[in-house]
C-alpha cells in the first residue's frame, strides 16, 4: 500500500511539474515575441519618421531648440523650395556640396580629400547636414556620427533630392538665431528669399560654414568666397549638376 501511495505521489508531482513547465513555455514564447516586436519597432520607427518628413515639414531640431533657449528666440519662416531663389539653391549646393546630384548621401571623393588633408577640411554633404540638423545634435561625438551614417542613406532613399535641398535651405543657420533662407534674406537684405539676386544668394551661401562669425554683407573673406560661389553656381547649372533639384 505504501508503495502505491508513493507511486501516486510521484505521478502527481510529475504531472504538476509538467503543468508548470507547460505554463512557462507559452510565457517564454510571449516574451520572445514581445522582444522581437520591440526590435522591429525600433527598426521601423526611424523609417516611419523619415518617410513622414518626406511630405511633412519637420519641427525644430535639437540645435534650433537649444539656440532658441539660449537667445530667447530665433527666426525661421518655412518656405517651399519654389518660393526660394533658384540662385540660392544653386549657390548653396556649389558652396557646400557641388556633387549633390551625383552621390547617394556621401561624397567619397570629398571624404578622401579630407583624409589626405589631415581632417582639416569638411566632407559632410548637404544630406548629412540635413540629417544632423533635423534628427540629431551638433558635435563630433562618435554616437552622432554613427546615427548620421545610418540615417543619411535612409533619407536619400525616401526623399527626392529636391526635398532634401528644400529642407536644408529651411533649417540651415545663416547667422546667430537666423535659420532658413527666408529669415536670412529678410534679416540681411530686407527682402524675401524669392527675390534674392545671384550676388546676394552667393553671399548668403558664403556664411554657411561659419554662420556665427561671418556677415554676408562683409568684404574680405566673405566677398572672395561669394565670388567663387557665383562661379561654382554657374558651373553646376551649365554642366548638369543642378538638374536633380531644379524643376
Amino acid at each position: 500500500m505504501a508503495k502505491k501511495t508513493t507511486r501516486g505521489r510521484g505521478k502527481a508531482a510529475a504531472a504538476a511539474k509538467r503543468k508548470r513547465d507547460g505554463g512557462r513555455a507559452p510565457r517564454a514564447r510571449r516574451l520572445r515575441r514581445w522582444a522581437w516586436g520591440g526590435v522591429l519597432a525600433l527598426l521601423l520607427a526611424p523609417v516611419a519618421l523619415v518617410g513622414a518628413f518626406a511630405v511633412i515639414d519637420p519641427p525644430r531640431g535639437h540645435y534650433m531648440r537649444a539656440e532658441a533657449a539660449r537667445l530667447g528666440a530665433i527666426r525661421q519662416d518655412w518656405m517651399p523650395i519654389g518660393a526660394i531663389s533658384a540662385d540660392l539653391a544653386r549657390a548653396a549646393v556649389a558652396a557646400e556640396d557641388a556633387n549633390f546630384c551625383l552621390h547617394w548621401g556621401f561624397d567619397m571623393a570629398a571624404i578622401r580629400a579630407a583624409i589626405e588633408a589631415g581632417g582639416t577640411r569638411g566632407a559632410s554633404t548637404i544630406t548629412q547636414q540635413t540629417v544632423k540638423n533635423v534628427f540629431l545634435w551638433h558635435g563630433r561625438s562618435w554616437p552622432r556620427k554613427a546615427l548620421e551614417a545610418l540615417l543619411t542613406p535612409l533619407v536619400e532613399a525616401l526623399w527626392p533630392k529636391r526635398r532634401i535641398l528644400e529642407v536644408y535651405l529651411n533649417v540651415a543657420e545663416f547667422g546667430p538665431g537666423i535659420f532658413g533662407a527666408e529669415a536670412a534674406a529678410q534679416a540681411h537684405f530686407g527682402k524675401s528669399a524669392a527675390a534674392l539676386s545671384a550676388a546676394e544668394a552667393a553671399r548668403l551661401a558664403a556664411v554657411l560654414p561659419a554662420p556665427a562669425s561671418r556677415d554676408p554683407r562683409a568684404g574680405g573673406v566673405v566677398a572672395r568666397r561669394a565670388a567663387a560661389i557665383m562661379d561654382g553656381a554657374a558651373t553646376i547649372a551649365r554642366d548638369g549638376r543642378a538638374a536633380c533639384f531644379e524643376s
